[in-house]
């Protein structure tokens, strides 16, 4: 039957509609007031287009007819009082049901009147509709509510997750407790503690993992689309009934619960300054890394989502959309906000420096896009706070660490000479500095006066050209070379210790080479460091051969190689032979990880020694040949030394027992 009728409104058009609708108004002008509004109700129901029919009554006047059509809005609005048994279920808001048209338009009839009877001062109907708006009001609130919490939108974390791109830097985390200051553990293997644990080939440490990057395509939905109009109408019709406290309060508390519903789920929990500066540094470093992911998630997504959402509901009410907005993500924000406190106000330590400067990058963006979204002075200048403290807490772990490296004074020295640990922390830790510069170089205030360039002043490296950051390296590195010379003196063996350092120096200069280092620092730093591995490669050369090689001069041997006591050149190959066997059994254990220098060594040492024993033997070795027992003083062919040279710095001890000589 209502398709049929439709049908033949269509067809007849509206004037057909109109016209027969103004014959049943004419008809009931004769009728009681009460079956009149009842008719006129069923007809405003029937169709939309007769909602404002209530106007064809011409036969009472304009007072009558104003009365009339109130009382029909009226009876609409009082049919869904909240306080009313039958009208606890929602208003339907969806497309099969126009009990929520009906019901915005009998508000709209109302607030019409209500402008039009101002002007009269119709004391009775203007206070029943105020009294309807009340009541229209509260059923409005109600439904604003459900229909927010209704169609919040879940969070997808996983979504999100998976739009985040990481970045790994190799620069391992763990084992940090030596160059912080803490004490050694006495259970600690002799050869560098802690440190041990830092080396490159290492692929069970915990590695700094940098900075997610959002996808720019990223987007949430945090309330189904299709619910934005019913929205914007309850909200349009709270606002002109001067309701807007009331719309405000509402929006923002079901927000503001949905935000705090995201924080959740993307792991970020509510805990104190005091909590967190409690925490261990494993657990904390998962919550700064949560609370990254958090600020550029909420801030880049969620908040700008929810700018859309007050700009769509709250079409046309500026001041009431920049309240809703404030109030719905105060909470959200001050709760990141507190937690990025806590981290710039704990305690600086080395190892929490980059996960800082990753905290200061995203906040530094954060704090951006806030300044364009929000308008909440106290929010905003809690964020420049946090940012500023970020800053200063990266400055001042920055220092720690450099003052941890000077005054690192670990007493455990490398068996072998091998590239001590403190070396590989701090190098691996610089080069991951480097990816940082332009955040540093930003934070770092340097004066040519500041005693940290100290170490510079002896430098012939032009600092001033330098920027920031590689000034702070090129002392950190000055600082760390010092360490080293200081550690080197734990050596009794005075060759040991130039093996040590030269260890150390060329792998820091590898550093330097392989990465960006090389190009802070400069060409001329790295030709210095390399002239200093050669001095101190002559320097052990001098400090271990120099014995081997006196027992080969011809002094105290008693005339020329004609007349040479025997006895005297009998002494001098068995001293020899002690000399040589002892250094072999001594510097076979000893370590040069670069195949590169164990070889030049290698030859330094053959270029010096072999010719010199070859020459010896040459002059001398006939005499003790001839003699008995020759073999137990000439041991070894000058082929065979050479051989022996290359058993040296494989960290390998090897002893030379009963040797005799193979050939003559």
């Amino acid at each position: 039957m209502g398709t049929t009728t439709t049908t033949s409104i269509n067809t007849g058009g509206e004037d057909r509609v109109l016209a027969t609708a103004q014959q049943i108004v004419n008809s009931l002008n004769n009728t009681p007031k009460e079956v009149r509004q009842d008719m006129l109700l069923i007809l405003s129901s029937f169709d939309n287009r007769l909602s404002n029919i209530t106007s064809l009554i011409d036969g009472d006047g304009a007072s009558k007819s104003e009365e009339d059509r109130f009382a029909l809005a009226e009876k609409v609005i009082l049919r869904w009082d909240p306080s009313s048994e039958g009208s606890r279920r929602s208003l339907n808001w969806g497309d099969s049901g126009d009990e929520a048209g009906e019901y915005l338009s009998a508000i709209d009839e109302i607030l019409n009147l209500m402008d039009e009877l101002s002007v009269r001062s119709d004391s009775e109907i203007v206070d029943r509709a105020y009294s309807a708006i009340q009541h229209a009001m509260s059923r409005l609130e109600d439904e604003f509510r459900q229909v927010l919490i209704g169609n919040t939108v879940p969070l997808d974390a996983e979504r999100l997750y998976g739009s985040i791109r990481r970045c790994s830097l190799s620069f391992p985390v763990s084992g940090a407790g030596i160059i912080a200051g803490e004490d050694d553990d006495e259970d600690d293997d002799e050869d560098g503690g802690e440190f041990e644990s830092f080396s490159e080939d290492d692929r069970s440490s915990r590695y700094h993992e940098r900075g997610p990057s959002l996808d720019d395509n990223a987007s949430v939905d945090l309330i189904d689309p299709k619910a934005v109009d019913e929205l914007r109408e309850i909200a349009t019709r709270m606002i002109r009934s001067g309701f807007d406290k009331e719309c405000i309060q509402v929006y923002s508390t079901v927000r503001r619960d949905a935000l705090d519903e995201c924080l959740v789920i993307l792991g970020i929990e509510k805990l104190s300054i005091e909590e967190v500066q409690k925490i261990d540094w494993n657990s904390l470093d998962e919550k700064m890394k949560k609370w990254i992911q958090a600020v550029k998630i909420v801030v880049r997504l969620i908040l700008s989502g929810e700018k859309s959402l007050c700009d769509q509901i709250f079409c046309g009410a500026d001041e009431t959309k920049e309240i809703c907005f404030n109030e719905t993500v105060k909470g959200c924000v001050m709760q990141l906000l507190n937690f990025g406190e806590a981290v710039a106000i704990g305690r600086r330590s080395p190892e929490k420096l980059f996960r800082i400067l990753d905290m200061y990058d995203v906040m530094a963006e954060a704090l951006a896009r806030l300044e364009v979204l929000a308008t909440d002075d106290v929010v905003i200048n809690e964020a420049r706070d946090v940012l500023s403290g970020l800053g200063e807490a990266a400055c001042g772990t920055f220092t720690e660490f450099e003052n941890a490296v000077q005054s690192e004074t670990s007493k455990k020295p490398m068996q072998s000479g091998e590239i001590h640990p403190l070396t590989r922390y701090v190098m691996n830790y610089v080069k991951l500095i480097v990816d940082y510069s332009e955040t540093l170089n930003s934070l770092l205030e340097i004066s040519e006066d500041d005693e940290q360039l100290e170490p510079l002043r002896n430098d012939d490296s032009d600092s001033s050209k330098l920027t920031p950051v590689a000034r702070r390296l090129l002392v950190l590195i000055t600082s760390l070379h010092s360490n080293l010379e200081e550690k080197s003196k734990l050596y009794e063996d005075g060759a040991l210790q130039y093996i040590f350092l030269m260890n150390n120096i060329l792998y820091v200069v590898q550093k330097v080479k392989g990465s960006d280092l090389g190009g802070l620092l400069g060409d001329n730093w790295v030709r210095k460091r390399r002239g200093q591995i050669r001095q101190y490669a002559t320097s052990y050369l001098r400090a271990s051969w120099t014995k081997v090689l006196h027992c080969l001069k011809d002094e105290g041997i008693g005339g020329s190689s004609n007349n040479a006591s025997r006895v005297a050149l009998k002494e001098r190959f068995k001293n020899f032979n002690a000399c040589f066997e002892e250094i072999y059994r001594v510097q076979t254990a000893w370590k040069v990880p670069d195949a590169q220098l164990r070889e030049e060594l290698r030859i330094s040492i053959s270029e010096k020694v072999i010719p010199a024993y070859r020459s010896f033997m040459g002059r001398f070795g006939n005499q003790v040949e001839s003699g008995r027992h020759a073999g137990k003083y000439i041991k070894y062919t000058a082929d065979d030394l050479e051989n022996y040279l290359l058993d040296l710095f494989e960290g390998s001890p090897r002893v030379l027992h009963h040797m005799r000589r193979k050939s003559t």
